[in-house]
């Protein structure tokens, strides 16, 4: 009883395709795969803004700023 066998999962994923049809399926399927990939690059740069000291990230955040004002104009 506590487990389901082959047969279930294969019966819940035909209503599944039945009610939500593969375009709408296919959709939600890119959007988390593009939120997995954002996730996964902003952990990188998390990592690497770890290892930078307190001043390093100052002057990188000076450098954005600077960056953001430039193209603003």
């Amino acid at each position: 009883m506590g487990s389901f066998s082959i047969w279930h999962w294969l019966i819940v994923l035909a209503i599944v395709l039945v009610i939500f049809g593969t375009k709408k399926l296919r959709g939600a399927g890119g959007d988390l795969g593009g939120a997995i990939k954002n996730f996964k690059s902003a952990m990188k740069e998390g990592e690497e803004d770890a290892a930078k000291t307190p001043a390093q990230l100052a002057e990188q955040q000076k450098q954005q700023n600077a960056s953001e004002q430039n193209t603003k104009v």
